[in-house]
Parts: C-alpha cells; sequence; structure tokens
C-alpha cells in the first residue's frame, strides 16, 4: 500500500536530482544564489525601499512591478542551498554552516519570507502606500530574521 506522501517524496527526490545536475560545482550554486538575492535586495531595498522612505518618489507602477520581481524571484534560492555548497573553490559564501544543520529551521524562515513578500505584492498592486509601507516592514524584517540566522553579514 502506497504511502500518502509517496507521491510528495518522489517530486521532492525529483526536483532535488535536477537541482544537483543543475549546479555541478559549488561555484555555481554560490554564484546563483547569490544572483538572485543580487536582484531581490535591489528591487526590494533600492526600488520599493527607496520609495518608502522617500529618497525616490513613490511611482505605483513600478512599486508594482518591483514586488512582483521579488515575489517570483523569492522562491529561487533555497534549491542552490545544496549540501556541499557551503564553499567553492573561487566564490565566497556568506552562509553559516546552520543552513545545513538546521534546514527546518531555514525552511521555516525562508517560508516566513516568502508568504510576506506576497503581501508585499498585494499592497503595491493595490497603489496604497501606506499598506505598502506595513508590507514593507514585514518582508525586510522576515529577511533580515532568516539573514541574522544564517549569514556572516
Amino acid at each position: 500500500m502506497k504511502s500518502p506522501r509517496t507521491p510528495i517524496l518522489l517530486l521532492g527526490m525529483c526536483f532535488a536530482a535536477a537541482a544537483q545536475a543543475q549546479f555541478r560545482k559549488p561555484e555555481d550554486s554560490i554564484r546563483y544564489r547569490q544572483g538572485v538575492m543580487e536582484v531581490m535586495d535591489f528591487h526590494l531595498y533600492r526600488q520599493v525601499g527607496s520609495m518608502i522612505n522617500g529618497r525616490i518618489p513613490f511611482d505605483a507602477k513600478a512599486a508594482s512591478r518591483s514586488a512582483g520581481l521579488v515575489a517570483t524571484m523569492s522562491s529561487l534560492p533555497w534549491p542552490a542551498f545544496l549540501p556541499g555548497t557551503d564553499s567553492g573553490k573561487s566564490d565566497k559564501t556568506d552562509a553559516k554552516p546552520a543552513i545545513w544543520s538546521e534546514p527546518a529551521k531555514f525552511k521555516d524562515l525562508s517560508d516566513k519570507m516568502q508568504a510576506q513578500v506576497v503581501k508585499l505584492q498585494a499592497a503595491a498592486d493595490a497603489g496604497d502606500l501606506e499598506a505598502l509601507k506595513v508590507a514593507y516592514r514585514a518582508t525586510s524584517n522576515a529577511c533580515k530574521a532568516c539573514h541574522d540566522a544564517f549569514t556572516t553579514q
């Protein structure tokens, strides 16, 4: 008799195998996840955050576009945190070993960030600056919680 978890387990194994094939060397994984984080940083902090903090004028369309990019990209870096990708020959990583020794906590914090990003996108799509400010702060705090726990910066 098949367990109800079998399809999920098989899907997870296939996804892990595909991710492993995509990142043949630890450096590939490190560069990929750093690239994703850099683009998210630009759109979250330098675009939306600059609007929130009054450094650039609020532009509802630009905020919506940037929040949408952050939401899309928020699911991308996690498959690149494969075992053995905590360092590369020529690529420095700020990832702490706790990512691999505390995977449940890492997943929980990444899930919380992704949930906040959905709210950020909804607020940006609505064009409501006050709601966007609240969602931005919650998203920023969720990002910070993960970075405080799992990176050296």
